[in-house]
Order: C-alpha cells, then sequence, then structure tokens
C-alpha cells in the first residue's frame, strides 16, 4: 500500500509538473512572438522610445473585442514608463530590474496573476529601454487549479480502491492459514488424529499442508512407539523382578541346605544379569533414537573384529557343536567403528548361536560392492516364519517365543543393530525361511 501510494504521488506530481511547464511555455512563446512584433513598431528619438502608428493601434483595439489581451509598455533604462498600449489605459506594469537581458517572470496586475516578458531595446549596441508584454495567466492557473484537484481526488480514489481490494485478497489468500492455524490448536498429545484439511489449488500452502500432515503422522506414529516400548520394557522388567521376588520369598520362609541357597542365589544372578543386559541395550537404543551414540574414531579391521566375537562366544559355540566359517573375498582391509561393528555384530552372530540347532554351521562372509562392503552372517536355525519378517525390528519382538521358552532373549538385538547400522548410513536385510535358517546382510 505504501509503496504503491508513493509511486503514485510521483506519478502525479510529474503529470502535474509536465503539464504546468507545457501551459508556461506556450504562454512564453505568444507573449514573445508578440513582444518581437512590436519591437518593430518602436520609434527612437534622442534617448526617447515611442510606438510608431499608435493612433492605428487604438483603432484596431476600438473595433475587436479581446478575450486575452496582451499589453505592451516601453520602460527606460531607469524603469520610467516611456509609452504604453491603449489598453493599458491609466495604468502600468511592474518594470523588473533583475531581468537586464530578457526574461519572463510572473507578476499581478489589478490583482490578477500575469505572465510578462521583458526584452531588451537596443541601438549601436547599446540598452536603451526595455520593452515588456504581459497577458493573463488566470484561464492558465485555473487550468492547473482543477487538473490538481482531480489528480488529488484520482489519488485518494485510487488508495482506497486498493485498500479494500488489498484488504478482500488478503483475507481470502490468509482463510486457508488460518484453518490450519485453527485445526493445529485442536491438536493436542491425546488427539493427533486430527488432520488439515487439503486445499483446493495444489500451491505453496497445499504443499505446507501436506508437510504438517506428514509431520503429524510422524509424530503419532512415534508415540505409539513409545506408548507400546514403554509398555514392553515394562512387562520385560517385571518379569525378572518378579521371578526374583519369588526366588527371594521362597529362601526366607525355611531354613534350606547351602546347596539350594546356592542353586537360588546363582539363579537370581542370573535374573539380575538378564535385567542388566535388557536396560543396557535399552540405553544404547535410546542413545541411536536420539542419534546420540558414542561411536568414537577408534577403527578395527573386520577381520579382527569377526575373530574377537567368535572368541567370546566360544563357549556357546562349543556347547552347541557349531561350525564357524569365515570367507573374506577382498584383498582390502576393511575397518570399522569398533564400539558400532561389535554392536551390530555381537547382536547378530549372538542371534544365529542362539537359534542355530545343534551341531549346525554358521557362515560369516565379508566381500565389496564397489565402495561398499558387505557382511553377511548365514545359520542354518529354526529360521523365523514370513509373517514375522517385517516385525523383527520392533523392539521387544520375538518371533514364535513360545515355541521355543528355553532360548532367552528379549527382542532387542536387532532393533539395537538396525538403529546401529543406520548411524553409519548403511543398511540391515534379512532374509529367513521357517526351519532352514536365516541370512543377515549388513552393507555399508
Amino acid at each position: 500500500m505504501l509503496a504503491t501510494a508513493v509511486i503514485k504521488v510521483a506519478s502525479f506530481v510529474a503529470i502535474y509538473l509536465l503539464v504546468k511547464q507545457t501551459v508556461y511555455q506556450n504562454l512564453d512563446r505568444d507573449l514573445t512572438l508578440e513582444a518581437l512584433k512590436h519591437s518593430n513598431e518602436i520609434s527612437i528619438n534622442d534617448n526617447k522610445i515611442t510606438f510608431k502608428n499608435k493612433r492605428e493601434w487604438e483603432e484596431i483595439e476600438h473595433q475587436e473585442v479581446q478575450v486575452n489581451p496582451v499589453f505592451i509598455q516601453i520602460f527606460d533604462e531607469q524603469g520610467n514608463v516611456l509609452d504604453k498600449s491603449p489598453n493599458l489605459k491609466n495604468l502600468s506594469l511592474n518594470y523588473n530590474p533583475f531581468i537586464v537581458f530578457g526574461g519572463h517572470f510572473n507578476d499581478t496586475f489589478q490583482q490578477i496573476a500575469i505572465r510578462q516578458v521583458q526584452l531588451p531595446i537596443e541601438k549601436n549596441g547599446k540598452i536603451k529601454g526595455y520593452l515588456v508584454a504581459a497577458i493573463s495567466m488566470e484561464g492558465a492557473n485555473a487550468t492547473l487549479a482543477k487538473l490538481f484537484q482531480v489528480l488529488i481526488i484520482s489519488f485518494l480514489i485510487v488508495v482506497l480502491v486498493l485498500y479494500f481490494t488489498s484488504r478482500y485478497l488478503a483475507e481470502r489468500s490468509i482463510l486457508p492459514v488460518k484453518i490450519i492455524s485453527k485445526t493445529v490448536k485442536k491438536i493436542t498429545r491425546t488427539n493427533l488424529k486430527e488432520r488439515i484439511e487439503l486445499p483446493t489449488h495444489k500451491d505453496e500452502l497445499y504443499e505446507l499442508t501436506t508437510e504438517i500432515n506428514g509431520l503429524l503422522n510422524r509424530i503419532e506414529k512415534t508415540l505409539e512407539r513409545e506408548k507400546q516400548f514403554t509398555s514392553d520394557a515394562s512387562h520385560e522388567l517385571r518379569t525378572p523382578l518378579a521371578s526374583l521376588k519369588g526366588t527371594l520369598e521362597v529362601l526366607l520362609r525355611k531354613p534350606r541346605t547351602p546347596q539350594e541357597y546356592q542353586e537360588k542365589i546363582n539363579f537370581s544372578l542370573q535374573e539380575v544379569n538378564n535385567m542388566s543386559e535388557t536396560l543396557d541395550q535399552l540405553l544404547e537404543l535410546a542413545r541411536l533414537e536420539t542419534h546420540q551414540t558414542q561411536q568414537g574414531n577408534h577403527l578395527v579391521s573386520l577381520e579382527v573384529l569377526v575373530d574377537e566375537l567368535i572368541s567370546k562366544h566360544k563357549q556357546n559355540i562349543k556347547d552347541k557343536e557349531l561350525e564357524i566359517e569365515t570367507r573374506f573375498l577382498t584383498k582390502e582391509l576393511t575397518e570399522i567403528s569398533r564400539s558400532a561393528g561389535f554392536l551390530i555384530l555381537d547382536n547378530i552372530l549372538s542371534n544365529a548361536i542362539k537359534y542355530s540347532k545343534q551341531k549346525g554351521k554358521i557362515t560369516i562372509t565379508v566381500s565389496k560392492m564397489g565402495l561398499k562392503t558387505k557382511i553377511t552372517i548365514k545359520d542354518e536355525g529354526i529360521g523365523i516364519a514370513a509373517k514375522d519378517l517385517e516385525k523383527i525390528f520392533t523392539p521387544f519382538y520375538r518371533s514364535d517365543s513360545l515355541n521355543h521358552p528355553h532360548i532367552k532373549g528379549n527382542g532387542l538385538g536387532l532393533a539395537v543393530s538396525k538403529k546401529a547400522i543406520e548411524a553409519l548410513k548403511g543398511k540391515l536385510e534379512i532374509e529367513s525361511k521357517l526351519n532352514l535358517g536365516t541370512t543377515v546382510h549388513i552393507k555399508f
């Protein structure tokens, strides 16, 4: 509004000044022509300047009706009136001592605005006097005043029309934003089902609304996962606590033999270790969820890391009589962050060992795919049902856990591994067939 008003003011001022200049130029041209015409009718005798044929001039004025008369007057060098046109009668024009070499200027005559031209009268290279011609400016001033009035009224009308039009258009254009704001105010932690209605036109507001709805979908899913996670975590921790409490209560009911005390204490310690492991993995998963991993800059080769993990699970491998085969299909030294790599491979190898059948085989393969490294861990264990494959990365989810209660676990390992590999900008994929085994592909 302000910018448009300034532009309009500048335009109207330019129009007014242009018209005013044109009017003055026309008046000055007419005055100059009249002054030059009458300068040829001047007679100079002994420094006395008069008009020739003044009687004929008077007769012409008596015979014609002059709507816009021109007044002519002669001054000497001191500004004394020497002669004048008959239509001036007893009146006289003003002499301007500052216009020595001729020029145009505004003046008043009988309280009427006039435009004058003052030309020097020369003889033998010397100025003998001045010829002044004047014409009324009332018509020109009336025209300029009318133009000024029209421009002012036009400016006010344009600004008012622009104001109401802009206000109307602004209200219409901001209406979708008001709808978005109104809908967002309705959305709370307990009411995340509300969504913003998409605008009709696929413009910037449509894209904004789509993004907001997408954000709300992600927030809702995150909170649902949080609720489920809290529920599952509570269940996983409540079960060993209840078992631990029951065991200790049994010990207190009556005296036991040292062997019984030792057995129950070992059981209790195992439950405490299970809870400690669960809490550690919960904390690690929370750090990975918020991208607060403490991977560090310490790198280790995959060959060394794989050997360390096999050594760590040596007893479990021996108990199940498993065959471990490692294949390094690349001669390049491949390194990975020790903490992240240990976290990822330990969980996956631990699962492969737990779910392998007695005297089964586990194959660990390291290869290159262009610039990326691929690690494949394949077992010949109990496998995973097809319907469960899409859920295995959900925290605390265990496929058919009731069918193999002897296999201990909390369902956090794969969730932690997936988050950790994503932190390395990699991918984790699983292929499995029930009773035939599972293959895990890690690419980074």
